[in-house]
């Protein structure tokens, strides 16, 4: 190596000041010569431009030299040597950087001790080389000329680079305003921007405060600022100590804070982690981008609202429309209740004049035939059997009025079921509620074990039926001063609801035919009420409807009967 390869600084040159608090140059040096590294290093000790000193680091190889590029990117300038590995391993790796790593900011500086080997206008002009040195002309004088032009090419570059990645920042959050997002990648955008515009590299935040708000809103942080933004900071005396101008910008321990208005109110403060004070060039240029930033947020702001009141408004037609639906599907089903009705009474009033006409002519011969063995001093038996024969016929009518009320049941077993999610521990309290003042009534009490919340999928007018079926017939057949228990649990998919009471329980030639229409059991109900036998089978075809199961044990917990109705929480029922 010739003497003159390096002739190293005056130790006694000033250093850089530490305190800058600037990053350093990051110059990689890519050579398999130790003594290369070690030489650079140590000549490069005390270099220092713009306050910024060097970070060095080495490679051997092509490869490592790759490597150490795509690990750190922000390399400004990389020292190359060519002959490594192969003859031409420097040249194919700085068309690697270029190429494979599309890293087109990095100043590459070739040094080689064989200039023959490599033509220098060749290698300018096919490998995007930057400069080309011969190693035995880089004497120290040279050495600093070239990292000196080099850094401030890739320092204007850099600075054009960020300036391109603001606008587009800016750009992109102005094409983007109806992406949900504008008012954070305006504000990533301006941190960016603003490091371009100021020609420095600093951690930056963006805080936003509306008008009619009393709290903030971190929007965009970066670097050291981005691990816990705002952290150390007073937001509320910073906000309440700018003073109501549209544009301030102050300095404050350390750090630079730019506090803009909007025309609409709202206060936007930027904080920027700069080493130093701003230029009265820079101040310029901030207030300049600062009315054109006031009007951006407020156009941001201001689309954003719109976008949550349109959601909103969305939001309340679509639960309108729902609530619309719904009621017209009640009504519908009401009207064909009525219109069912409606022809059901015509019918039965033919049917009652038709077959009560007979019967009532028969009554009121044995009457008139009572009066005249009455009036004639007749013998008991015969007043007896003229009674018989009338007590007999007004049975038979009984017979065909109960047989046309029996008709009229019958038709409402025609169930039809509109489901919706509902709560069935709410339908379940509300029938054993509606059924206390008739337990009451016998000196009966109703226990009540329900669990809450008991989602499910079902028609809850149809299940409150069905509940108020076996809840009154437990009140019905428990006697006086009985007991009775209701109860709902979820107990696995479905909702388990039971009534028992303290009754007679069941006959077992009653469970056989206990949930077919007009059936009467043996036992009687305690209070003298009347029954059709229709309840229990309403109640299962309700079940079947709603893909469920109603169960019973003849002698429940309590010693009566216990009925036991499971409805599925989430399955579709079937077809009503």
């Amino acid at each position: 190596m010739s003497s003159d390869f390096l002739v190293f600084a005056d130790r006694d040159e000033p250093e850089a000041s530490a305190a800058s608090g600037l990053p350093p140059w990051k110059v990689a040096v890519v050579d398999d010569d130790a003594a290369v590294h070690e030489s650079t290093a140590f000549a490069l000790k005390n270099f220092a431009l713009n306050g910024r000193r060097i970070e060095l680091a080495g490679a051997f190889s092509g490869t490592e030299g790759l490597a150490l590029l795509r690990d750190r990117p922000d390399t400004a300038i990389v020292l190359l040597d060519v002959v490594m590995e192969s003859d031409d391993a420097g040249l194919k790796l700085a068309r690697r950087i270029r190429h494979e790593l599309g890293n087109a900011l990095v100043r590459i500086i070739l040094r080689t001790g064989q200039p023959g080997q490599a033509p220098e206008h060749q290698v300018v002009v096919d490998y995007d080389i930057n400069d080309y040195k011969a190693k035995t002309e880089l004497t120290a004088e040279r050495l600093f000329t070239t990292l000196t032009s080099s850094l401030r090419s890739y320092e204007q570059l850099k600075r054009l680079d960020d300036t391109r990645r603001g606008l587009e920042l800016i750009v992109a959050a102005s094409s983007a305003l109806f992406d949900g997002r504008s008012l954070t990648r305006l504000a990533e955008g301006v941190l960016v921007q603003l490091n371009a515009l100021l020609a420095i590299d600093c951690a930056g935040m963006l805080v936003l405060r509306g008008a009619s708000d009393v709290r903030h809103a971190v929007l965009a942080s970066s670097g050291s600022f981005t691990a816990a933004p705002g952290a150390k900071l007073d937001f509320e005396r910073l906000f309440a100590a700018f003073p109501r101008g549209d544009t301030v910008i102050r300095r404050e321990g350390g750090l630079t804070h730019l506090y803009v208005r909007t025309p609409e109110g709202a206060q936007i403060l930027v904080v920027l982690d700069a080493a130093a004070d701003l230029t009265e060039a820079q101040a310029s240029l901030v207030a300049v981008f600062s009315a054109k930033l006031a009007i951006a947020f407020d156009n941001a702001r201001l689309h954003e609202d719109l976008q949550a009141a349109n959601v909103l408004l969305e939001e309340r037609v679509r639960r309108r429309t729902a609530a619309l639906a719904e009621a017209n599907e009640r009504l519908e089903a009401q009207s064909g209740l009525l219109r069912r009705a409606n022809a059901f009474k015509n019918e039965m009033m033919g049917m009652v004049a038709h077959d009560l006409k007979n019967p009532l002519t028969v009554i009121a011969g044995r009457a008139e035939r009572l009066e005249e063995l009455a009036a004639a001093g007749a013998a008991v038996p015969e007043i007896a059997r003229q009674a018989g024969q009338a007590r007999a016929t007004a049975q038979r009518m009984l017979g065909i009025v109960d047989g046309l009320l029996a008709d009229a049941l019958a038709d409402s077993l025609e169930i039809g079921i509109h489901c919706r999610r509902v709560d069935l521990g709410e339908i379940v309290a509300a029938e054993a509620a509606a059924n206390a003042g008739a337990a009451r009534a016998k000196s009966q009490t109703i226990e009540t074990a329900i669990e809450a919340p008991l989602a499910a999928y079902c028609d809850p007018e149809r299940i409150a039926e069905a509940v108020d079926n076996l809840v009154s017939n437990a009140v019905k057949y428990a006697p006086l001063g009985g007991r009775i228990a209701v109860g709902a649990s979820l107990a696995g998919h479905a909702v388990r609801i039971t009534v028992a009471d303290s009754g007679p329980g069941l006959a077992e030639e009653d469970v056989a035919r206990l949930f077919g229409r007009f059936q009467r059991l043996s036992a009687q109900p305690t209070g003298g009420e009347s029954s059709t036998g229709l309840g229990l089978s309403i109640v299962r075809r309700i079940a079947d409807l709603h893909g469920g199961r109603i169960e019973v044990e003849p002698r429940g917990p309590l010693g009566g009967a216990a009925f036991v109705l499971s409805i599925p929480v989430g399955a579709r029922p079937a077809a009503s």
